[in-house]
């Protein structure tokens, strides 16, 4: 998929445990992963602001474009 997901480095950067962004963002910790590992088709727009709020960050620093 063109669409990469950087949740994983934005959690490094912020040494930040998966499960603590799990419970802070309010979604499983399975979801997570499922995002995490670029296998999520979709994602709500209530949930990547959340993410971006907890991880304080913008939402380009989590996704971007690399075309195939």
């Amino acid at each position: 998929m063109p669409i990469v997901v950087d949740v994983d480095v934005m959690l490094a950067k912020r040494k930040m445990p998966v499960g603590t962004l799990a419970e802070r963002v309010g979604i499983t910790p399975a979801n997570l992963a499922v995002l995490k590992n670029g296998r999520a088709k979709a994602v709500r727009f209530s949930t990547l602001a959340a993410l971006c709020e907890v991880l304080e960050c913008q939402p380009g620093d989590l996704l971007r474009f690399e075309p195939d």
